[in-house]
Order: C-alpha cells, then structure tokens, then sequence
C-alpha cells in the first residue's frame, strides 16, 4: 500500500516545480490525524517538501484562523470550512472531501464487551459503566458537541456527569490508558491508535454522527504544493490511508 502511494504522490508532485524544497504548514482537526499524517509521510518522500502540522479541535481550528492564524491547509469538517469561507478565511471551491467517521465505543482491553447494538443498549452500558472518558465539548470538538446533545436527548446527563472524565483535545481514550476510565465514547478513528484500549463498535444508527473531513485552501494565492497535498489526499493515496484508519474514503 504504501509503495502504491508514494509512487501516486511522485507522479501527482510531477507538476510541481520542486527545484527548492517547500515547507506547507496544515491545521488539522483531530478525528482525521492519522490519515493526513500518513499522506503527508508519503508526499514529503516524493517530493522532499516538509509538512508540518497543528492539530485542534473542530471549534479551535475555527477560531485560530478566524482570529488571523496562517495555514497553508485546513482541514476540518464542511461546517466549519462553509463559515470560514462566508468570513472570507477559505477560497471558494478548494473544498475537497476525503474521508468520514463515525462515533463510537471503546473498552479497556481484557473486558468483557457490552452490548450497544440498540439504544437502549446503549443507554444501560451509560448508566453501568463506572467511568467514561469523553473529549471536552468546551473545546469545540464535533463529537465532543453532539454527545452532549445526545445525552442530554437520552436522560443521561446526571448519570454521565458523575463518571464523565473529560479530555481536551487529543485521543479521550488515552485516559482509559492512565487508568483514569474504564470505556470512552469518541470518534472510531480516534479510539482505533490507542494502544490497550479495544473498539467495542459503533454507535447504533439511530443515534449515530459521520462525520465528513474535508481539507481546503486558505483566501489568497495558496502555492501549487498545497493544491498537490490536497489532491494527494482526495486521491487513491488518501482513500488507502482512509481505510488503514478504520474510515470511510470518500472517493
């Protein structure tokens, strides 16, 4: 797979004119990291370019860029780049989707699996379970948001907010990690890297949130390196990477 892409991002980076090595700076959210990461890995081989990365959440990336912060891309969901582009932040069209997600479960390795095929199910493993990690929604993070409008929806946020264990951008299931939470529920790609913490499966589909990552060009005259980036990730390298991530390619 990995020949595969970078042999796909050398003949994409043809069209670059690469006599000096570039440096692209790409704020991403956190749900699609491994993905962009992986690209990215492939396209600096094939080209020599660096791509360096900041990562946010959601409503961070929103904000950083709203209040002046350069990026050479921005990748977050169509939301967010749809009211960057109305402030005048995002140059219309360079949308380019490439990969989704979906909200999910996630248990300490070694623990039994609990039902969640239902919403009830899922309700009766909320109020069983002793502590659950869950990213911040004072961060702005998407699923972050939507849980707590999901367990505000299903009568349960007394019982979570006596268990809940909050993290702040980055991986919640890291907390399960430390010892700080037994489950957590995040998004399945942000659940999927970390290491001794085992998915249990999605939410049902009911109740359930994909959500489409999406990267974009900033206002202005973006260079040919960032286009060539975000066509490498719209592209069969993308969808590849996508896939290894336990997400969705678009295309």
């Amino acid at each position: 797979m990995f020949r595969a892409m970078r042999l796909a991002v050398s003949a994409l980076a043809g069209t670059i004119a690469a006599t000096n090595a570039a440096e692209i700076k790409v704020m991403t959210t956190g749900a699609p990291k491994q993905v962009v990461q992986t690209v990215a890995d492939g396209f600096q081989t094939a080209t020599g370019h660096k791509v360096i990365f900041v990562q946010d959440t959601a409503g961070g990336v929103r904000r950083r860029i709203e209040a002046g912060e350069s990026a050479d891309v921005i990748v977050a969901t169509p939301d967010v780049l749809n009211a960057l582009t109305t402030a005048g932040k995002i140059s219309p069209g360079s949308q380019v989707d490439f990969a989704r997600t979906g909200v999910g479960v996630g248990i300490k390795e070694g623990m039994p699996r609990p039902d969640i095929s239902t919403t009830e199910a899922f309700k009766r493993f909320i109020a069983e379970t002793p502590s659950l990690a869950l990213p911040d929604p004072a961060a702005g993070g998407t699923s972050a948001v939507f849980l707590a409008g999901l367990f505000q929806l299903l009568g349960l946020t007394e019982a979570v907010k006596a268990k809940a264990k909050f993290q702040a951008g980055g991986y919640a299931a890291d907390l399960i990690v430390k010892g700080e939470a037994v489950a957590v529920v995040h998004q399945i790609s942000e659940i999927l890297p970390v290491k001794g913490v085992a998915l249990v499966g999605p939410l049902p589909a009911d109740i359930q949130l994909i959500s489409t990552y999406t990267a974009a060009l900033p206002a202005g005259t973006p260079g040919e390196v960032a286009r060539a980036f975000i066509a490498a990730l719209g592209g069969p390298q993308g969808a590849a990477a996508a896939r290894a991530a336990g997400m969705d390619p678009v295309r």
